[in-house]
C-alpha cells in the first residue's frame, strides 16, 4: 500500500528498524544510494533481526534512477521545513513517503522542485531539531494505514 524510501540513509540501526517496521507492515522499502553503509552490516541485521528477509527492499543506485522508478506516484517529502504536517494529507494506495539522510536531511533542490502539497512534516516543539528517523517513519507509515483501516493487518 504504502511505499517507504529512504534517500541516502547513513545510520545502519534506523534502517535495520525501518526494514522490520516494512516487514511487519507489508510496505516496500526503496533505498536510494548511496548508502552510509552495507546492508551486510551487523547493525543492520541486528536492528532487522530475521526480518530482513521478510521485507520488500528495492535499491536504486541513484535519486534519478528512483524517480524513474517512481513516474506517476505521489512522492511525499518529509522535511521539517514543510508547512503541511502529515495528518493533513490525505494518503493513496501506492503513496512513497521520502525520508532523508539523518544528518543532514533532504537536499534543499530536491525539496524546491516539489509543489508545497508533496511536502510534510511531523510537528514537533519550535526549537526542537528533529525526531528520530525511524520514529518519524512508523509516525507516518501508521496514519497513512490508519486512513485505510489497517489492511491486511490483524
Amino acid at each position: 500500500m504504502i511505499e517507504i524510501a529512504l534517500y541516502q540513509p547513513e545510520i545502519p540501526p534506523n534502517t535495520g528498524n525501518i526494514m522490520r517496521l516494512c516487514a511487519n507492515t507489508g510496505c516496500r522499502l526503496h533505498l536510494i544510494h548511496p548508502l552510509g553503509f552495507s546492508l551486510d552490516e551487523k547493525q543492520v541485521r541486528r536492528a532487522g533481526m530475521d526480518y530482513r528477509d521478510l521485507a520488500v527492499v528495492q535499491e536504486h543506485e541513484s535519486f534519478a534512477a528512483f524517480n524513474l522508478a517512481m513516474q506517476g506516484r505521489r512522492v511525499f517529502a518529509l522535511s521539517t521545513k514543510a508547512s503541511r504536517t502529515y495528518a493533513q494529507t490525505e494518503f493513496q494506495t501506492g503513496d512513497v513517503l521520502l525520508f532523508g539522510p539523518e544528518t543532514r536531511g533532504l537536499p534543499e533542490a530536491l525539496l524546491l522542485s516539489l509543489p508545497d502539497e508533496l511536502k510534510l512534516r511531523v510537528p514537533m516543539l519550535p526549537d526542537s531539531r528533529s525526531l528520530n528517523l525511524s520514529n518519524t517513519v512508523a509516525v507516518v507509515v501508521y496514519e497513512a494505514l490508519r486512513q485505510h483501516d489497517f489492511p491486511g493487518l490483524g
